[in-house]
């Protein structure tokens, strides 16, 4: 599906030349039919903005966002595995997974990187796709749930995905009273954490077995 390299070319680091190409970006999507309504809707706003924004503004938002609050990192594994050896472990299956559809990592990036993931989605039948983006899907909701909390255009793109998932979040209100972690207090007390998990002590409990949702992703993804 055309629409993972869109939505990875989104999501990823602001470029000149990704910012020029919006326009054939937008004409792939709509091409490809495999958003509608609102989600559309919600990624051609946030292009929109991207167009009207001075590319150095629209980078510092990126990396304002997206690299220095913990809940929203777009590295998948770290959202249960935090920093421990068991997102290494995990990273390197996923990596095994991309070698065999024949894709390598060209650049200092993580494996676990949702745009590297979504790149590979794309070279994956349409309901092979959706399937394993849904492995990912309670992941992505908690980012939703953050980035519509901060008014920013990004949590459209991160609803989009959800929608290919066929995945229905859960009520906002579960991050109602959630406090930023991107102050400088935050962000001390966040990094000095073992790992971030979500939810509640249910969530807790299963991100402390050895094999957490991270390496279920990966055994089923394998199992494919």
């Amino acid at each position: 599906m055309k629409t993972f390299k869109v939505m990875a070319a989104l999501l990823s680091y602001p470029e000149a030349d990704m910012i020029a190409a919006l326009p054939e970006l937008e004409s792939a999507l709509l091409r490809e039919g495999a958003l509608t309504g609102g989600e559309l809707d919600g990624v051609r706003q946030l292009m929109r903005e991207m167009v009207g924004e001075d590319l150095l503004d629209l980078q510092e938002r990126y990396v304002g966002l997206f690299d220095r609050s913990r809940g929203l990192s777009l590295h998948l594994f770290e959202h249960v595995h935090g920093d421990s050896r068991d997102r290494g472990t995990a990273m390197i299956e996923l990596a095994g997974l991309y070698r065999q559809r024949g894709l390598m990592i060209a650049r200092a990036e993580l494996p676990d990187y949702l745009p590297l993931f979504l790149e590979y989605l794309s070279h994956l039948d349409r309901e092979e796709a959706r399937s394993t983006l849904g492995d990912v899907a309670h992941i992505l909701a908690p980012i939703r749930q953050r980035l519509a909390k901060r008014g920013s255009s990004y949590g459209s793109a991160i609803a989009a995905l959800l929608r290919l998932a066929e995945y229905i979040p859960a009520s906002d209100d579960a991050l109602a009273n959630e406090e930023p972690d991107d102050t400088p207090e935050a962000i001390d007390r966040v990094w000095e954490e073992a790992a971030v998990t979500f939810g509640g002590p249910d969530a807790a409990a299963e991100a402390a077995q050895p094999c957490t949702r991270a390496a279920a992703m990966v055994e089923r993804m394998n199992a494919r």
